[in-house]
């Protein structure tokens, strides 16, 4: 909301202070349970793949060979309380050293993407012209191929593929579609009255910039980067899914998880469970994300999303 007061006779708008703008758009998100709802689920999940490893058991990777640990189903004894796979590891344990692997790379991608995008877009449509020019053809000259295509290259060229590699690889090509929403957002900005009036009045480009054009997008920003998180998990997992990634033997994820029980149950008759609970913590995780970033979009959006 704005408030108007008479400068001179004539109307003109006071613009609503920042915490205001915060407090209103908190008071928006929280009147959304559904958001609220996939957003605290996301933190503990997170907060748990996070902290797993330091309190996990000494011997929770252990590979046990025996009759009585191989393709153990679900019980409620010790941690296998989802059974074991085929070579004896609990899956409660390898799921969540997947977690945390594919959570380290995924919010290290997002937040170099985010970074990358926000830098490259912001330049592109503050500065228009060349420099637009330059860094949108760009962009669109990795964009207008397919992702498993360009990454396949990719991770081909720096065998064997590493969590640190996968991460840069990632946010190499994913700041892309970033910088595409900040430039549209930066080019509009840049034509409204009050950025005129801040030019006019002798302010830098740079204070311009980062006083009155980036806060004025963050909430783009924010929505942009929220959505670009649900893809590098999705990303992820599908090229360590297909062998293309991390592999099993350099690190844990979901992805290579999900490859490795579906292998295992066609050639050694693994269960079900194997399958499903790295599959089920994927969704989980994906599902909450596009919750969270479409009640995030309503409350710091809520004007264009209507």
């Amino acid at each position: 909301m704005t408030d108007r007061v008479l400068e001179g006779g004539a109307a003109a708008v006071r613009p609503e202070p920042r915490p205001a703008r915060r407090a209103r758009t908190l008071r928006r998100l929280l009147r959304q349970p559904v958001a609220v709802t996939a957003g605290l689920i996301l933190v503990v999940v997170f907060v748990i793949g996070a902290i797993f490893p330091r309190i996990a058991p000494a011997d929770a990777q252990t590979i046990r060979l025996s009759e009585r640990w191989i393709n153990h189903p679900p019980t409620w004894s010790g941690w296998s309380f989802l059974g074991t796979d085929h070579l004896g590891r609990d899956v409660v344990t390898q799921t969540l050293y997947g977690l945390h692997t594919s959570e380290q790379s995924a919010l290290l991608a997002t937040l170099i993407a985010s970074l990358l995008g926000i830098a490259l877009g912001g330049i592109a449509g503050y500065r228009g012209g060349w420099a637009d020019a330059l860094i949108m053809r760009f962009g669109d000259m990795f964009g207008i191929l397919p992702a498993i295509v360009l990454l396949l290259v990719a991770y081909t060229y720096v065998f064997p593929v590493t969590v640190g590699k996968a991460t840069i690889i990632l946010a190499l090509y994913l700041w892309i579609p970033v910088a595409r929403v900040v430039r549209a957002e930066i080019a509009s900005l840049r034509e409204r009255e009050f950025v005129q009036a801040a030019l006019s009045l002798g302010a830098s480009g740079r204070r311009v910039y980062f006083r009155h054009l980036l806060p004025n997008g963050s909430s783009t920003i924010i929505v942009a980067a929220t959505s670009l998180l649900g893809q590098v998990i999705v990303l992820e997992a599908t090229l360590d899914f297909f062998g293309i990634g991390i592999p099993s033997g350099v690190q844990v994820t979901l992805g290579n998880l999900i490859a490795e029980a579906q292998g295992g149950s066609l050639s050694v008759g693994a269960g079900w469970w194997t399958l499903v609970t790295p599959a089920a913590l994927l969704i989980l995780i994906l599902v909450c994300v596009n919750l969270f970033g479409d009640g995030l979009a309503d409350a710091m959006r809520p004007t264009e999303r209507r």
